[in-house]
């Protein structure tokens, strides 16, 4: 059995159990009790990449020192901060690793519901609604259907809504984040750019990255949007509780 019909039959198993209570939402809530049971899972992760920026931050002191030290050797500089984090065991990485490993269910469940055949057969799946919105479809094909204003339109509309507010949310918390760390990590241009080796174009994007979401939104099965949806409402939520 592939791990696609593996993955098909856990979905179809976890609507089972949810039919009685939820109806014909049953798969769609089947989706969102998944993506919470693998926010769960990774959690351990995010709260070691939580520690690790903590770390990083307490660190931001001796970075400055060793910018001032080697501000006309980049490449020094560059091999001293990578080497006071390797002394301190502090990875500048860790912070991505519980979104990377998120990326296989995501795949898994884009797949599912993009797919009209599953081990062979059928994919009984796709014959599931949240609202009158089939999960198979995108925001595309409900305005090809009924329009923006239709059953399939509204759906979408909700869920872009929903994502916006948790999007808004976010960009506040890493835009007063990013103010926080100015001194020491924002961008600037000429020599100087060399604050923190490799960060300084991504520090200017972390405040808009959460908007990234609406797109992935717009263009995913309805399945795989209400993944990533739950996903970024549990992700804002869960740094908002490790971070403050």
């Amino acid at each position: 059995m592939s791990v696609f019909a593996v993955f098909a039959t856990l979905v179809e198993q976890l609507t089972d159990l949810l039919r009685p209570l939820l109806g014909a939402s049953a798969a769609a809530a089947a989706i969102v009790l998944f993506t919470a049971l693998v926010r769960l899972l990774v959690h351990p992760l995010s709260r070691a990449a939580a520690r690790g920026r903590r770390a990083r931050a307490r660190l931001q002191p001796r970075i400055a020192e060793l910018r001032e030290k080697y501000a006309k050797d980049p490449e020094r500089l560059r091999k001293a901060v990578l080497e006071l984090h390797a002394e301190e065991k502090v990875s500048p990485l860790s912070g991505c690793l519980p979104g990377l490993l998120q990326l296989p269910a995501f795949f898994l469940m884009y797949h599912l519901f993009s797919s009209t055949t599953v081990g062979g057969r059928p994919n009984g799946l796709l014959s599931h609604r949240l609202f009158g919105a089939p999960l198979g479809d995108r925001w595309a094909d409900a305005l090809s259907g009924d329009g923006v204003f239709g059953p399939a339109g509204l759906v979408h509309l909700a869920l872009f809504a929903v994502v916006a507010v948790v999007c808004t949310f976010g960009y506040l918390r890493a835009k007063r984040a990013t103010a926080a760390n100015a001194p020491v990590t924002a961008p600037v241009r000429g020599p100087e750019a060399t604050r923190v080796p490799g960060l300084g174009a991504v520090t200017a994007l972390v405040p808009f990255m959460s908007f990234f979401t609406l797109v992935t939104v717009a263009v995913v099965p309805l399945a795989a949007a209400l993944y990533v949806a739950t996903s970024t409402a549990w992700g804002t939520v869960e740094r908002a509780a490790l971070y403050r």
